[in-house]
């Protein structure tokens, strides 16, 4: 089981002692929990796609909410789950969103910060197609990787969102996606998408990577909040994964007991998925033989059926 220590749980400030502790201390634990997450995510378990999922779905909720919708992730994932395979426009704004946080926790790391990826992103975030500025917004991001450190880095990342008039939502996908850059991670966690504060908008003017060691220096409250949010967000990852870990086990504990022809492709669905919908095509599998298997993993207690319907139902980890 992966576990955290007392004191980096301790050693993260909550909002109201992260106006006394300096920079360099919030700095320390944001790297200490980032460390942390950093030796879960190269353990490479079988049933981290189904983590970095889940990540997503919370992430996508959060950024519903934060622009004024009413979905919760109940409804944002009825949204993408129940609607025919490549019918991108019918998931609507909210499953957009979702769409953008499962494409952050799927695709490869190399891939996520192209300009091809960065336009559908930002499209998926609901903004309207702009080569020039997709292009921009490249190129500072490139930059940022390039010459900052760490603590630059995830501050620069928020001003280029702002700086071409972006929602602080692409911020927390951009930041993400640059952390698992940086650390070399195969595929990105969504961390910062679920986390309220995140400082205030200083709506710089000038490029990013050349401002992010003035905006430290002028701004070290934004810096903090900033620091402090990737911090609970690691630890956060780190409490999922191990609650993850426990029922992945429960299900892979009975798995050798499913007579049914196609029982493995179904649990490796369920291990690299948020969740599947009790009509999913699976090949050797008759809708009836799916039901029934499912009806099996739930009285075994080795998954979970998330709609809570009688109809349309949804099942996962």
């Amino acid at each position: 089981m992966a576990t955290v220590p007392t004191w980096l749980r301790r050693a993260i400030p909550d909002a109201q002692s992260l106006a006394g502790k300096d920079v360099e201390d919030v700095a320390f634990a944001a790297g200490a929990a980032i460390g942390a997450l950093d030796a879960v995510i190269r353990r490479q378990q079988r049933w981290a796609g189904a983590w970095r999922q889940r990540l997503a779905l919370v992430a996508a909720a959060a950024t519903a909410k934060q622009g004024g919708r009413v979905e919760d992730e109940a409804a944002l994932r009825d949204a993408v789950l129940l609607t025919r395979p490549g019918d991108f426009l019918s998931v609507g704004p909210a499953g957009l969103l979702l769409l953008a946080w499962r494409r952050l926790a799927a695709r490869p790391g190399d891939e996520l910060l192209t300009e091809k990826n960065l336009a559908a992103v930002l499209e998926e975030f609901g903004y309207a197609p702009d080569d020039e500025v997709v292009s921009d917004l490249a190129d500072d991001i490139r930059q940022l990787a390039a010459g900052a450190g760490m603590v630059a880095t995830l501050t620069g990342t928020f001003m280029a969102a702002e700086r071409h008039g972006f929602a602080r939502a692409v911020g927390t996908w951009l930041a993400d996606a640059l952390l698992a850059q940086r650390m070399g991670w195969p595929h990105a966690v969504p961390l910062l998408g679920a986390e309220a504060a995140l400082g205030a908008s200083d709506r710089p003017r000038r490029s990013a990577a050349s401002s992010v060691a003035t905006s430290i220096g002028t701004n070290p409250e934004r810096a903090k909040s900033l620091l402090a949010a990737q911090a609970r967000a690691a630890l956060r990852a780190i409490d999922l994964h191990a609650e993850l870990e426990r029922r992945a086990n429960r299900l892979l504990a009975v798995t050798p007991k499913l007579r049914a022809k196609a029982a493995d492709a179904v649990v490796d669905k369920l291990l690299s998925d948020d969740a599947i919908v009790g009509s999913e095509k699976i090949a050797g599998m008759s809708d009836r033989g799916l039901r029934r298997l499912f009806d099996r993993l739930v009285e075994f207690g080795a998954v979970r059926e998330l709609s809570g319907r009688p109809t349309f139902r949804i099942y996962g980890l």
